[in-house]
């Protein structure tokens, strides 16, 4: 705990406390919050995620509440390239709906896009879809999960019939006999997370880390495998190959519970150990190792994380570990399966309730009419009033300003300037809109671009609900009050709902369907009620009320969760239908939710990185976090105890790599693809390999590592290749 939360409470003053979750990964370790009358205390809670413990990040977290950086008041900008100037909150909302109004006038209803973060509060993601759709009748929102956990989503949902993160409870960690993490390093990104780790390692458990990087999470592993960036899924198969080949298969699971394994075995007959080491560099008898610590003891679970994600196939990468731990039984037993490491807070119930482009409530698709006539029913209007799916976050950001695409976007809980891959050009199409607006509590790199920005609450202001890795719904519990001058995010979406609902019927464009609730009127704006009988509440309990019912029958049921059930049982896992009955800790037990019950194996090959070296970009370049900074940084990069721990960006090289260049330690380095370069301090250090460079991805200006990253996205989920491109180094 920091000096500046330390201080003992006054004398006569009694302190409010609040038993609640931290504000960062999705972790979601509990905590308790006090406030003395003079500061924010954040305290231990005995929680079974952490167990009391808290990193550095959460220790801090209260730092932020009073921080002087902090927005309470709308800022405008009369001009664009003028100076933003405080406002009314009055001002501010019939500026942004009056500027909303005008695109859409002009340039129809899909030219005014949303885009989401996975830490908004499960009741701020749900009505945050719901007001693109309804108040705003677009088809343009997504959100910043696209670029965290859309590749491991897509790949359960086609295996398994459904996505969760973990479909088991975390203390399953524990009680593995091998634990198998790829590109996975919660020693810096979730430190508590390590209990669990440690409960391993003290019932004699093996732990094995696939990384490009001997990272802290690697040096803590019985046997580290350093493969070159992108390799991943050759490597997934040839350890398939061995135990093919070793005759180490569940033959009885392969006939009772999965389907379409003949085709992944003639497939992985082709990935021999010795090409793959060839390929990736990891030596054939440390895949054999692996192959044999994972197929011959009683529990195993093999868990994937961005490293292996963020890839142009990743969805392919996580499936041929999947099909792994299917062919080895895994899936279903306690102690042993697959899962993923979610990253952000909300990450696992931010993608489940429509803040993504082709979803609605409870994970059901928006392209579906019997989840359209459903979600249609609780919102209160008309299944031929919702948009259709909308597009990917890389692709919606690249349009924005052009002729096909969005011209006004609202931004909440995100920071692309930042965190989105080819920011150079994300930050051009921003300054390319009509209108952009972003609600914050912070003057971000986003909200320093925007014509209006909303200052709103922060995690320790407002109450709701959050679900963790383990799709453990959660109870986030205010302690105080927002500051006079600032607003929910509910509050925010509630007001513009209402302005919205005010406006004159809107001009359809030649060629946009008709989605109103009555007949076309001939100025085609149908009967002008953009909102039909929807309402947007203020009260986050009574929107989870309504996500409750908007959920129910979905992949995601929530329909039995309740508040009160959430603070009684810690925690509910989904799905959980029936409010008097059991939720659902652990996935697949009896069967999967897929038509016949059976798992489905998808045969997958490896492809080579989107970008190749060549002789002007030699080397590989790869990014990711470190331990005292989060995310864009954003937030964390105004914690002083963060930033002296972790003050600037830099690049980590090897030593001989570095000896070739004629660069020392802490000499500035220029790391430059075929999109831009970053500049920074070289680190040098033998834990990478040296046809590898390293740089994270929290800090904006001339140290962005993504103003390099690769746009390439993959097919299938949308997920760009932040993990590989081809670069040179040079000095600075």
């Amino acid at each position: 705990m920091t000096d500046s939360v330390r201080a003992a409470t006054p004398p006569g003053v009694r302190p409010r406390e609040a038993a609640t979750h931290c504000p960062y990964c999705a972790l979601q370790c509990g905590m308790v919050l006090r406030d003395t009358g003079q500061r924010v205390e954040v305290l231990p809670r005995q929680f079974p995620t952490n167990r009391g413990g808290l990193c550095q990040k959460g220790w801090t977290a209260a730092e932020l509440l009073d921080h002087p950086d902090r927005l309470t008041t709308p800022l405008l900008r009369d001009r664009r390239g003028g100076e933003p100037r405080p406002a009314s909150w009055d001002e501010a909302l019939d500026r942004v709906a009056a500027g909303l109004r005008a695109v859409q006038d002009r340039h129809g209803r899909d030219a005014v896009a949303v885009f989401g973060g996975g830490g908004l509060t499960n009741e701020k993601a749900y009505a945050l879809g719901k007001f693109a759709r309804v108040a705003l009748g677009t088809r343009h929102i997504d959100y910043n999960g696209r670029w965290c956990m859309s590749s491991a989503a897509a790949a359960g949902l086609r295996a398994f019939g459904v996505d969760r993160g973990l479909p088991f409870p975390l203390a399953d960690l524990g009680r593995a006999d091998t634990l198998l993490l790829v590109g996975a390093n919660p020693a810096e990104t979730m430190p508590p997370l390590l209990r669990h780790l440690t409960d391993q390692r003290e019932r004699g458990g093996r732990l094995i880390v696939v990384d490009p990087r001997l990272t802290a999470t690697a040096r803590l592993a019985d046997l580290h495998l350093q493969p070159l960036p992108g390799t991943d899924l050759a490597m997934a198969n040839a350890l398939l190959h061995i135990a093919l080949t070793e005759g180490w298969l569940d033959r009885a699971y392969l006939a009772d519970r999965t389907t379409g394994f003949d085709e992944v075995r003639q497939t992985v007959a082709g990935y021999w150990p010795a090409e793959v080491e060839r390929l990736s560099g990891v030596p054939v008898a440390d895949l054999e190792a692996t192959a044999r610590a994972l197929a011959t003891v009683d529990r195993a679970i093999i868990l994937t994380a961005r490293g292996a994600e963020q890839h142009a196939k990743g969805v392919d990468t996580v499936t041929a570990f999947i099909n792994l731990a299917l062919a080895l039984g895994l899936p279903g037993r306690p102690g042993s399966g697959y899962g993923c490491l979610t990253g952000q807070g909300n990450g696992q119930g931010g993608r489940e309730h429509g803040q993504k482009a082709d979803q609605l409530p409870g994970y059901r698709r928006i392209d579906d009419p019997a989840a359209r006539a459903h979600v249609a029913r609780v919102w209160g209007v008309t299944p031929e009033a919702l948009p259709g799916p909308g597009v990917p976050a890389y692709q919606l950001l690249d349009s924005l300003g052009t002729a096909t695409g969005p011209r006004a976007l609202l931004v909440f809980g995100s920071n692309p300037v930042v965190s989105a891959p080819r920011a150079t050009r994300v930050e051009s199409r921003l300054r390319d809109l009509e209108l952009l607006v972003v609600a914050d509590f912070l003057r971000s790199e986003t909200a320093a671009l925007a014509d209006v920005v909303l200052p709103v609450a922060q995690w320790a202001e407002e109450d709701g609900t959050m679900t963790n890795l383990e799709g453990r719904v959660l109870r986030r519990r205010a302690l105080r009050e927002p500051p006079p001058g600032v607003r929910t995010d509910l509050d925010v979406l509630a007001a513009l709902a209402d302005r919205l609902r005010r406006r004159a019927p809107s001009r359809r464009l030649p060629g946009e369907p008709h989605r109103g609730n009555g007949p076309p009127t001939p100025d085609g704006g149908g009967d002008g009620r953009r909102h039909g009988g929807a309402s947007f509440p203020t009260d986050p309990r009574a929107v989870f009320e309504e996500l409750r019912r908007a959920s129910a029958g979905g992949p995601a049921d929530y329909a039995g969760v309740t508040w009160e059930r959430i603070e009684r049982d810690e925690g509910v896992f989904w799905p959980c239908p029936d409010p008097d009955g059991p939720d659902t800790p652990r996935l697949f037990a009896a069967s999967f939710p897929t038509p016949d019950g059976r798992a489905r194996f998808h045969p997958v090959t490896h492809r080579p990185a989107a970008e190749p070296v060549s002789a002007a970009y030699p080397l590989h370049f790869t990014t990711g976090r470190v331990l005292a900074q989060y995310q864009s940084g954003a937030q964390t990069r105004r914690v002083a105890a963060l930033r002296r721990a972790a003050p600037g960006g830099f690049v980590e090289l090897h030593p001989d790599l570095a000896d070739r260049l004629g660069v020392a330690d802490g000499d500035e380095v220029r790391v430059v693809s075929r999109r831009g370069e970053l500049v920074a301090p070289a680190r040098l250090s033998p834990a990478i390999r040296p046809d590898t460079v390293f740089a994270p991805f929290h800090w904006p200006g001339a140290a962005r590592a993504n103003s390099v990253t690769n746009d390439a996205v993959d097919p299938i989920s949308g997920m760009p290749e932040f993990k590989i491109c081809a670069v040179r180094v040079e000095p600075a």
